[in-house]
């Protein structure tokens, strides 16, 4: 008789440790994810708003439905100023997210400096080949990908038009947010395009 309970035992044993596996795979599988979401822009602000809701409905879509099988946290910079970004970033990757969604440069650039490894995906960033940001278009290598909106050479196209406006122009101040990113560049491709116009270009902080 406690024989045949000590079989029993091991058999009943033998079956639970081969469950174990399928039981800790279908609590993973079950695990809500975590997307931190950082959209540049006041809370108060109507296309940033539109973005939050854009957001969630393609992520619906896809069958991520925000507190049923992922968590989705949205964040509006209130100064965005290059301390308060630094600041926030820090604290998005301390909360461990399993990825971050974020709008613009200035945001990125403070993503960057303080991760490597939590995945980004950004929107509304001019060049981040330039920027440091990824190495190609193509293949972007490292934890960060998202779509760009424009080249810096575009920068450029907006002294010749001003010069088509006022032909007799020669000396031009451009002003950007030195804290930006993208400052530098869009310099250089203005200041590439002056020189064969003989027009003067000074930055302006």
């Amino acid at each position: 008789m406690a024989g045949i309970r000590r079989r029993e035992f091991m058999t009943l044993l033998g079956g639970a440790a081969a469950a174990w596996p399928m039981a800790a795979r279908a609590q993973q599988a079950e695990r809500v994810r975590r997307v931190m979401v950082w959209i540049g822009g006041s809370s108060n602000d109507t296309s940033s708003q539109q973005r939050d809701v854009t957001f969630r409905d393609a992520m619906r879509g896809l069958g991520w439905i925000d507190g049923r099988n992922i968590k989705i946290e949205v964040r509006f910079p209130t100064t965005n100023t290059v301390d308060e970004n630094r600041a926030a970033a820090a604290e998005f990757v301390a909360l461990n997210p399993d990825a971050i969604v974020t709008t613009g440069a200035p945001i990125l650039g403070a993503l960057h400096r303080v991760t490597k490894t939590v995945p980004i995906v950004f929107t509304l960033v001019t060049d981040p080949v330039s920027d440091g940001f990824v190495a190609s278009l193509a293949r972007p290598g490292g934890n960060i990908t998202g779509f760009t909106i424009f080249e810096h050479a575009f920068a450029g196209k907006w002294l010749e038009m001003l010069k088509e406006v006022v032909p007799g122009i020669i000396r031009v101040a451009v002003l950007q947010n030195p804290d930006h990113p993208a400052w530098n560049s869009y310099l250089r491709a203005i200041g590439a395009v002056a020189s064969g116009m003989g027009v003067e270009v000074t930055a302006a902080r």
